[in-house]
């Protein structure tokens, strides 16, 4: 027998493979985790308006879901060491050459392009976690990896040039590109129907649509996060509050995403994923809605705290749930076309309410409704498969994945 056929998951497993995989999220998605410091950067630097660091912010985020949705429809096919090269240097090139052009026409595409092209190497990092035999595992480290690299980029990033943010992504893309070498080329089909069958059992059949619903529900969490994370530097400045304390706010409550992690992870294990979920959904709508109602440094403070702790949860729960009810890992590389979607449809929603004066009290509002949108999806989906899925309402369910 072949080893590869007596070790179907070594290659993903391998800890080279996975290491590599994680560096690669970080680098794919650094535009989305410093969002907030790079739309105030926009506004300083270039001189955009409030509404149009909307639409560049949504056209990069927007290109991520774009790019990983391409990849995923060649993703069984290609080479993915190609896929991710040819990502990086559409990300490489587009980052470069907003270097040399600060209008914004030129880079509202510029950052379509970087985000496609991001897009498509992330989604081959996704995808190198999700054919682990423990994709839940390998997406828990990958959170936990997003806490300290949102840390660092809220301290570090402020202190750059323009050109200098550019900079920070084109070196990191570039520094990555050797150790593609080391991710699988193929997915391995034998093991994720050896997988699909472990842990099917005698179960009944998910539903197709299933995933699906899971998808939608990430879109709209994302508008959420997408839309709150554009724009809460820039609301907290207009509401009065001092450039200097919000910085360094964001940069202290960035490390509550590391224990939301912890914390995440413990009541996953003793409650299942739907029902921390759905409670962090409900709660989430109401730590942004608040804003709308008053923005004052106690506001802001409540509500960055939280929001940094409880995006995570969201993220544990919801990419558990991806490992849980996509056994084949399939739809793992249309996470981060989901998310993106959400960001650069949120932005946009947001970027036209304030072209029109309604104000960042609509906009935070808007968040709230998304939240309760992503809180509705699930709910229903929770209902309608308990009985086919037990493992989302189960304790332990995230070890078992």
């Amino acid at each position: 027998m072949p080893a590869n056929a007596r070790h179907p998951h070594r290659g993903f497993d391998d800890w080279r493979s996975i290491t590599v995989a994680l560096a690669m999220t970080l680098i794919g998605y650094g535009v989305m985790v410093g969002i907030p410091v790079i739309s105030t950067a926009w506004v300083e630097l270039l001189g955009f308006s409030e509404s149009q660091v909307g639409r560049v912010a949504g056209a990069d985020l927007g290109g991520l879901a774009l790019g990983s949705v391409l990849a995923s429809l060649v993703m069984a096919r290609w080479n993915r060491r190609m896929l991710a090269w040819t990502g990086l240097v559409l990300a490489v090139l587009a980052n470069g050459l907003c270097t040399v052009f600060v209008d914004y026409d030129t880079v509202l595409w510029l950052r379509v392009l970087a985000g496609v092209g991001s897009g498509v190497y992330t989604a081959v990092a996704v995808a190198t976690l999700g054919g682990t035999s423990k994709p839940a595992r390998a997406y828990n480290l990958m959170l936990f990896a997003f806490a300290f690299s949102q840390a660092a980029e809220m301290q570090a990033l402020p202190m750059l040039p323009m050109n200098g943010i550019y900079w920070v992504f084109i070196v990191a893309f570039l520094l990555s590109a050797p150790f593609i070498l080391l991710i699988p080329t193929r997915p391995n089909a034998t093991a994720g129907a050896r997988r699909a069958r472990a842990c099917a059992g005698d179960a009944p059949r998910p539903p197709r649509l299933l995933p699906w619903l899971c998808l939608l529900a990430i879109f709209f969490t994302y508008v959420n996060i997408g839309t709150y994370w554009t724009y809460i530097e820039l609301a907290a400045l207009s509401g009065g509050l001092d450039g200097e304390w919000v910085g360094r706010l964001l940069v202290i409550v960035s490390l509550g995403s590391f224990v939301g992690c912890l914390v995440a992870t413990v009541l996953s294990d003793r409650f299942g994923l739907a029902r921390p979920l759905l409670a962090t959904l409900a709660l989430m709508s109401v730590i942004v809605g608040v804003l709308g109602v008053q923005m004052n440094y106690a506001t802001v403070l409540l509500s960055l705290a939280l929001f940094n702790f409880l995006w995570i949860f969201i993220d544990v729960y919801q990419m558990g749930t991806v490992a849980v009810i996509d056994r084949s890992g399939a739809f793992a590389s249309l996470m981060p076309g989901a998310q993106g979607l959400g960001q650069i449809v949120g932005p946009n929603i947001a970027a036209t309410m304030l072209a029109r004066g309604l104000g960042y009290d609509a906009v935070f509002f808007l968040c709230a409704g998304a939240a309760l949108l992503g809180f509705a999806t699930y709910f229903w989906m929770m209902v309608r498969v308990r009985r086919q899925v037990p493992e989302l309402v189960a304790a332990n369910a995230r070890q078992a994945t």
